[in-house]
């Protein structure tokens, strides 16, 4: 681990000005990616900025009817709220099928939106990553490529956004709040916040450098049937080949977000019109243009077949 200075700022403020003002600057939370990737030196922050005193772990009730989840919220007590578990359960499902009991509870809110978008071979620093190295070329593209993107993808980067709790998130329409030194907020729709590969993979959130992450804020609940699945190599510990989060209410209509296929939380609004025509329907349209490999073709029709066992389940 290379050596680097640390700083605890008094006020959110301050925390965006360190940011601002640090090149090399990262924020540090729970820690539960970023120590794994300094350790090994993928991640190597000049300044940590720790943001731990900064009073942002609450979940509050707003007049509108909203649920604002603080930046430092962390997953075990957003999966174990109330309210959470009341009113968007397929949040606290998603966040209960990630991780270990141990990260879940160190890892934070705004902490497990900003985990890197990652593969095998970017861990592999002997193999060219464009993640890592802007430019380098990508290892996946020729490499073993099963557990990776099937849509989104570019010519520069096919890995997949390993979390889960986004994935939800995305299925609610939930919004990332944000704030710079200057005191300036701004608002982040959730299908905004993670980026598409392009040509520059290495830059992954809409985040700018100067902000910092406040809180999420959860629209006032939709009702239905929450479900989220994940299909995995593993019971436990793993990340998802293919995720679904679904809500899905009376009257046949329903939302849908995929995990484990695409370098961010997958969904396609359009195609949720065709969910009384079944799950093939949909993920006909949902995966339209997709670009598989050779080794990760089958994540196409697992996906379809994680939806219609969604679908399937006994609703109240």
């Amino acid at each position: 681990m290379k050596t680097f200075t640390y700083e605890r700022p008094q006020s959110v403020q301050d925390a965006a000005a360190a940011l601002a003002n640090r090149k090399g600057a990262k924020v540090i939370a729970g820690g539960t990616n970023l120590l794994d990737l300094m350790k090994i030196e993928i991640e190597t922050p000049s300044h940590l900025v720790d943001v731990n005193g900064l009073g942002l772990d609450k979940i509050e009730a707003t007049p509108e009817g909203s649920l604002h989840v603080g930046a430092l919220v962390t997953n075990t007590a957003l999966a174990s709220d109330m309210r959470v578990r009341r009113d968007y359960a397929v949040l606290s499902r998603a966040i209960v099928a990630g991780a270990s009991g141990q990260l879940r509870n160190k890892a934070t809110t705004g902490g497990n939106l900003l985990q890197r978008t990652r593969c095998p071979y970017f861990y592999d620093t002997n193999m060219p990553c464009n993640k890592r190295n802007p430019g380098s070329g990508c290892a996946a593209l020729a490499g073993y490529s099963r557990q990776l993107a099937v849509i989104g993808t570019s010519d520069q980067c096919i890995a997949t956004y390993p979390g889960d709790m986004a994935v939800a998130m995305r299925v609610l329409d939930a919004t990332v709040e944000t704030v710079n030194p200057a005191g300036t907020k701004r608002s982040i729709p959730i299908a905004d916040f993670h980026r598409l590969p392009g040509t520059t993979p290495h830059i992954e959130t809409a985040l700018a450098s100067d902000e910092l992450i406040t809180g999420v804020t959860l629209p006032p609940p939709v009702g239905g049937t929450h479900i989220y699945r994940k299909v995995r190599d593993r019971a436990s510990y793993a990340f998802a080949l293919v995720s679904v989060a679904a809500i899905f209410q009376k009257d046949g209509s329903g939302r849908v977000a995929f995990g484990g296929v695409a370098h961010k939380p997958w969904r396609v609004e359009a195609a949720e019109l065709a969910m009384q025509q079944g799950a093939a329907s949909v993920a006909t349209r949902v995966f339209e243009g997709a670009t598989p490999t050779h080794d990760n073709a089958f994540k196409i029709p697992l996906a379809t077949r994680t939806l219609a066992g969604a679908m399937a389940e006994p609703r109240p």
